[in-house]
């Protein structure tokens, strides 16, 4: 059999734009080219498609030059829908290129137009086969208010919280102070639809509410105030089953901090007091107990492909923090690493999602 076309979809009109591309860096560099061909479509900050260099190294992650995908001229043009799955690439100078025939495009987009289902919903019009979360999973976990209140109606434990909108705050602050003020501190104020820690803040006294709320309203007009929880930071990968079988999960992870919380310098840039430990020390009923609270949680949301779903451990048992449907991918991140952990390489964890994908198909 010759090999399979895959197209890896990165960069993004999203404040995560650079980590999406850094993702990439790591998915050229670890995808077995004995199995696939790969075409790297890039996505500008305007929503440009480009044809991109298929070149790991161009992605690197540097703090002081974070990788990005710039409009170098091409577009890509997407098949029509219901006809051939092949892409035409528009150069510069006017000309189209030969068809090259795809098999399966694997998005690895994070934040809005990206892993809220809207390129989800795009990928189905065209009928082209796509690995990961489909429409409706992608579109609950990007809203973390929905997706709460999807996993409370399921009877999983979540963080306590409000929910604030930009014109709740505009027209009765005092009111969100005072319902804010029902939990203990400190709380965490995080946009709704976004990711990576992007917008987030840790109050610790009253005092910062007002300032840690603008931060995160200039990421999104929807913002959750939540209750800090006491207890350990433990992350579980997720896995959609084949057709026909059940999801099944990684041994977790946990987030060890002597930071205050683990923000976006922390995640991607290798600021100091952050050890991500996996497997977690913990007790076989308590890892067993994770493994089964985040399939539950997976399947309450209708997860399709994949999903990372964040515990806090507390003295009363777990909590769901959120899931992720795109979670941190490069190869130094969590979800990478409990699969490698579990046993499942960073090369055949991408393999199976493709593999899944076409199965689905």
């Amino acid at each position: 059999m010759g090999k399979q076309r895959v197209v890896v979809l990165f960069g993004g009109r999203s404040s995560e734009h650079s980590i999406s591309s850094a993702t990439a860096g790591g998915v050229l560099h670890a995808i077995d080219r004995d199995r696939f061909d790969v075409i790297p479509v890039g996505i500008t900050r305007d929503g440009a498609f480009v044809l991109e260099e298929d070149r790991p190294e161009k992605f690197a992650m540097v703090a002081d030059a974070m990788p990005e995908v710039r409009d170098n001229g091409t577009r890509v043009l997407w098949p029509e829908a219901g006809g051939e799955r092949v892409l035409h690439v528009r150069q510069a100078d006017g000309s189209v290129s030969e068809p090259m025939p795809i098999d399966v495009v694997l998005p690895i987009l994070h934040g809005p137009h990206g892993e809220d289902g809207t390129m989800q919903g795009f990928l189905d019009i065209l009928g082209l086969p796509y690995a990961g979360c489909g429409v409706l999973d992608s579109a609950v976990c990007m809203d973390k208010h929905f997706m709460k209140v999807v996993l409370q109606a399921a009877g999983i434990p979540v963080s306590p919280g409000i929910t604030v909108t930009s014109a709740d705050w505009a027209s009765s602050p005092e009111h969100v102070r005072t319902s804010a003020a029902q939990y203990p501190l400190p709380w965490f104020v995080k946009p709704a639809r976004a990711g990576s820690s992007v917008g987030v803040s840790k109050v610790h006294t009253a005092d910062e509410l007002d300032a840690a709320l603008r931060v995160a309203f200039d990421e999104d007009d929807k913002v959750l105030i939540e209750q800090g929880m006491a207890g350990r930071e433990i992350e579980v990968a997720v896995l959609k089953g084949m057709p026909g079988e059940p999801s099944r999960a990684s041994l977790p992870g946990e987030i060890v901090l002597t930071r205050d919380f683990y923000d976006f310098e922390g995640k991607y840039l290798g600021g100091e007091g952050v050890d991500l430990v996996c497997p977690a020390e913990l007790d076989d009923a308590t890892i067993t107990q994770l493994r089964e609270l985040a399939v539950r949680a997976f399947d309450a949301v209708d997860g399709q492909g994949l999903a990372r779903v964040d515990f806090f451990v507390t003295a009363d048992g777990p909590i769901v923090n959120e899931l992720n449907t795109m979670p941190g991918f490069t190869p130094i991140s969590m979800f990478p690493q409990c699969w490698i952990a579990t046993g499942l390489s960073y090369t055949d964890l991408l393999t199976y999602l493709v593999d899944n994908a076409l199965a689905r198909a």
